[in-house]
């Protein structure tokens, strides 16, 4: 029944206790990059050993919720873009090695108008605690709406409402000028009438960052877990355990920034056959089997791992995003009708102590659900009220 529920409602697009060591003063930078690379190692081996990974993709996993594109330049270039170290606190949320000092007080709060009457969105303040790190707290929410409870006949019992929620800590430091690593630790919670579950899950990353060139390099395992409370007795279902490389590059004497995101790393073949629209393996016409597209098939499904954005950036203040998500395009467009389904594009601006970002993604002609991103760090007005 509630697999059933999940069907019919949600659009698919598709205490672990860390170990910080008390650092006294007369410990020396390589000893604290040994000692915080061993802590993070620790936890990749525990939850990895905890969970028996499977890749989980569309439709296999619950808490989907937490691939879904949160900040809106996120959104805009694609859908997925983990390697944009710039102190912005929203990719954070995606990539905890990008935290950095600078991020100190920020605050970042983003809103999603999705289909029908499902909204999500999160909000999230970092801070920096000089011997462990910078650290930030996030709470992430989908909502799903109110909905009519009601037996076969079609008789009434009132309404229920429907959601689920992540409560993120995450944890970066800065190894050194070119090193960087992150950790998320989620509490989940999800409530489907009477149907209700909690798990648990981290995500780790680390990150490669020459300032100079503007170049950098990210590896991220997402969500990392189990859950701990169950919909049904039936058993446990999987997390949306993904694995990414994403890559950023600032084009030199260009204001032009590039994204890329190689998703899923754990699962070559990410195609999906509509049973009621197989393939055809034989010419309609003279009915001699039809030869196979080996190259097309393989180029097909390596495409479908990448997302690529691109950043004009005319100005300190001001910038033209856009994206596109090859695997979106084939999985949710109409074959009958051209469209700019796996397209995306957005802007970002920035009036005085405030960020903003608007982003537009096209999923499927049925809409294209907006995304709002606010940022601003508070030390700004502490500053100002000081002086």
């Amino acid at each position: 029944m509630l697999k059933l529920f999940l069907r019919r409602k949600i659009a698919s697009p598709s205490f672990v206790g860390f170990a910080m060591t008390s650092l006294r003063g007369g410990t020396t930078k390589q000893s604290i990059r040994h000692i915080t690379l061993n802590t993070t190692l620790l936890i990749i081996t525990l939850f990895i050993s905890m969970t028996g990974l499977h890749a989980q993709i569309g439709g296999t996993s619950t808490y989907a919720f937490l691939d879904l594109p949160n900040s809106a330049r996120i959104a805009a270039l694609g859908g997925n873009a983990n390697a944009l170290k710039d102190n912005d606190l929203s990719i954070c949320l995606v990539n905890p090695s990008l935290l950095t000092k600078k991020m100190h007080n920020q605050i970042a709060l983003s809103f999603v108008d999705y289909f029908s009457d499902i909204n999500y969105g999160f909000v999230s303040y970092a801070r920096n605690f000089e011997k462990f790190g910078m650290f930030d707290a996030s709470m992430q929410f989908i909502n799903y709406g109110k909905f009519t409870n009601s037996d076969a006949t079609g008789e009434t019992f009132g309404n229920f409402s429907a959601g689920e929620y992540a409560l993120n800590i995450g944890w970066g430091r800065q190894l050194d000028s070119l090193f960087s690593i992150g950790a998320n630790l989620k509490n989940i919670y999800s409530s489907f009438w009477t149907y209700k579950s909690y798990g648990i899950a981290v995500d780790v990353a680390g990150t490669y960052s020459r300032s100079k060139s503007q170049f950098t390099a990210t590896f991220l395992a997402m969500n990392i877990g189990r859950q701990l409370k169950y919909y049904t007795p039936d058993g446990n279902e999987p997390l949306p355990f993904e694995l990414q490389i994403g890559l950023s590059k600032k084009l030199a004497h260009t204001p032009f920034r590039l994204s890329l995101v190689v998703r899923h790393l754990e699962k070559w073949d990410l195609t999906y056959t509509d049973p009621n629209h197989p393939e055809p393996t034989v010419d309609p016409l003279t009915g001699n089997p039809l030869p196979e597209k080996k190259l097309s098939k393989f180029l097909d499904k390596g495409m479908r791992h990448i997302v690529v954005g691109g950043e004009l950036l005319p100005s300190k203040n001001f910038s033209i995003r856009f994206g596109f998500n090859y695997e979106r395009r084939k999985e949710l467009r109409v074959d009958t009708k051209l469209s700019t389904i796996g397209f995306c594009w957005g802007f970002g601006f920035r009036i005085k102590k405030f960020n903003f970002s608007y982003a537009r993604a096209t999923y499927h002609l049925a809409g294209s659900p907006n995304h709002i991103t606010i940022s601003t760090n508070l030390s700004d007005f502490i500053r100002k009220t000081n002086n």
